[in-house]
């Protein structure tokens, strides 16, 4: 499966998600009106990525960690958004995790509920 029909299929899978697209590229947003996962192809640049809300701290910790991996994307990046590689060999587990979290980070409290019942 390609890159972005892989994160389609995680983001929509979550309560209350749809796309739409932002910027030219395919966005996922909570309740259509919060995005939390952006797809980043847009630059043309042959480099594949996604950007997306993180947890305080794990963009910081992400990219020292695995700069090869993971990076501070352009514009949201100083609001503590997460950019992912995804021309670099992926681990879609991880990435499922990594888009949950973005989830909960904009999710209302009542979808973050539902998510863990």
């Amino acid at each position: 499966m390609k890159p972005l029909e892989e994160l389609r299929k995680l983001c929509l899978a979550l309560p209350e998600t749809t796309e739409r697209p932002s910027h030219g590229e395919p966005a996922w947003f909570v309740r259509d009106k919060k995005t939390f996962v952006m797809f980043a192809d847009h630059h043309h640049d042959d480099r594949l990525a996604f950007w997306c809300a993180a947890p305080p701290g794990a963009q910081e910790e992400l990219v020292a960690e695995e700069p090869e991996r993971f990076f501070r994307p352009p514009y949201v990046g100083r609001r503590g958004w997460l950019g992912v590689w995804l021309d670099v060999p992926v681990d879609w587990a991880e990435i499922r995790a990594i888009v949950t979290d973005a989830y909960r980070v904009v999710a209302p409290k009542k979808l973050v509920a539902e998510l863990d019942a």
